[in-house]
This record gives C-alpha cells, structure tokens and sequence, in this order.
C-alpha cells in the first residue's frame, strides 16, 4: 500500500522553516541543577566555583580544582605522588576498577596530599577525591593521609583536610578498615605537637572516614548541605523502623546537633581558612 509513497526528503523540512535549521546544542555546554533544576552553562558554573548562581547548591568539584580555589598559586607541592593500590586480597574484577577509577579521575588514587600556602600562611593539605571509586578508603589513602600527618608533624605545619567518601574500601577488606585507627593514631600525635587540625566536609562524607579522621579535626567544617554521617538514612530507617527527620545528615542539621562547628560556602572558604591558620600562626591573627 506504500509503494507509490514518495520517500521522505529531509530537504523539505528546512525548505518550509525558511532554510533555518534549529541550532544544534550540546549537551555538555549546560548542567542542570540537581537542587532547583535551572540550566547552567557550564562555563558559567566553572566561573561561579561550581556553585549554583540560583539556589547555591554546591557541585561536587575534582581535587585539583580545590587545590586551585583554596592554595595560593603555585605553592601546592605534591607528596606520595606515586603510591598506588594493588589486589592486596585478590578481590574479584579489583584490578579492573582501579583501572576505570583512574580514567575516570585522572588520579592514582582517592588522595591527593602535599604542602601549600594559604593566605600566605604554610600548611601540609591532603584532598579526598570522589571520582576515584567513591573516595572510599582503603591501604593506599590511609598510608598517604598517615605520612602527610607525619610530615607536619617533623616540620611544625597544620594540616587542612577536605573529605568526600563513602568509607572504607570493601575491596580490601580488614586491611582498609586498619586505615581508621592507623590515621587516628597519626592525628592524635599531631595533636600532642599542639598543632591545628582543621577539617572541611564535602558531599558525601561518610562511613569510616568519618568514623575516624574526618571527625577529629580541631574545627570541623562543612559545604552547605553536605551528607554527613556513618550510614545512611536508608540504613538507619530499616534498623531502627522508624521515619527519620527531615534533613537528616545534613550539615545543617549536623551543625544543629553540635557535631560541627562551622557551615561555610565554597566562595568564603579560603579567606575563612586564612583567617583560622592566622589566629594559630605566630604571625598574628588576620582580621
């Protein structure tokens, strides 16, 4: 029935629009808010710190991209460069996922640590990264965290820590969940040198990272609405069977609790960590 049919003509749509084909527009040149859905240009949203410019929901950045925010430039001396994880247990398909979490983060591993300049004050820094299989925690990041504590400790440094995880490596079994009590050992020796421990939450920060060093820090901060917590809500629910509170886990809510000291958007935080490396500097405070 279709053989006298005249075949489509792809021609002919642009011929009834004037010859003015709709713009083709790619996907990559816009982001849509998770929070209030509004399409950002993504140049726009890497100009703006990737916060949102409507509704300040904070996209989760890449370790390098913090460093650059938060280090005063070209002062970021990389450590432990080289260290990366190996098939400790022989877990299954473990060689493969590292494989795909270095593409997929351009890093070795879940850490990036070293010394920097903030606000011309010098620190020891390491930065969780969230794209290396979820931050989690396993031999290599506990050991790399372990020696940057050590190094401040030889050198009389503080140590700023951003943390974005969702725990302990299960990939490497005990091994990875050795890590929270061999970098709480390394913080509390630090502490005993009376030096300043200062901790900064991202989204997600989570299971035994936050078990351990993440909440040891002196000040503890947080990105607004940043997860926080050991397990999660959907964990707690089935546990303990009951509804949990709106917004829980969250910074603010986390904030409230006392469990924090400070919410601090991502725009404020290197003048806010200037200003906190000046009140324990010997330099005098920052005002």
């Amino acid at each position: 029935m279709f053989q006298f049919k005249k075949p489509k003509n792809e021609l002919e749509y642009l011929l009834k629009q004037g010859n003015k084909p709709s713009p083709s527009i790619p996907d990559s040149m816009f982001i849509s808010c998770p929070s209030c859905k509004s399409a950002i240009i993504a140049e726009d949203l890497s100009e703006n710190m990737g916060v949102c410019m409507k509704c300040g929901y904070h996209f989760k950045i890449n370790a390098r991209e913090r460093i650059n925010l938060i280090c005063d430039k070209d002062t970021f001396i990389e450590h432990d460069a080289d260290l990366e994880s190996i098939n400790v247990i022989d877990f299954p398909e473990y060689r493969k996922k590292l494989h795909y979490a270095k593409l997929a983060s351009s890093e070795k591993e879940a850490v990036v640590t070293g010394t920097a300049e903030i606000g011309g004050y010098p620190c020891a820094i390491f930065i969780m990264e969230g794209a290396f299989m979820m931050g989690s925690m396993g031999c290599v990041v506990g050991e790399k965290i372990t020696r940057i504590f050590e190094y401040a400790i030889a050198n009389s440094l503080p140590v700023i820590g951003y943390t974005i995880s969702g725990g302990a490596r299960m990939q490497e079994g005990i091994l990875s969940l050795m890590q929270m009590a061999k970098t709480s050992g390394a913080v509390k020796k630090h502490s005993e040198a009376g030096l300043l421990y200062i901790t900064v939450f991202t989204n997600p920060t989570t299971g035994g990272v936050t078990a351990s060093f993440a909440m040891e820090g002196d000040i503890i901060l947080s990105e607004p609405k940043a997860l926080i917590g050991f397990a999660g809500p959907r964990v707690i629910e089935q546990t303990i069977g009951k509804k949990l509170p709106n917004g829980f886990q969250k910074a603010e809510f986390v904030l409230e609790k006392g469990f924090i000291d400070d919410i601090v958007p991502r725009a404020e935080q290197k003048k806010y960590l200037t200003k906190l490396l000046s009140f324990h500097s010997k330099r005098g405070a920052v005002l």
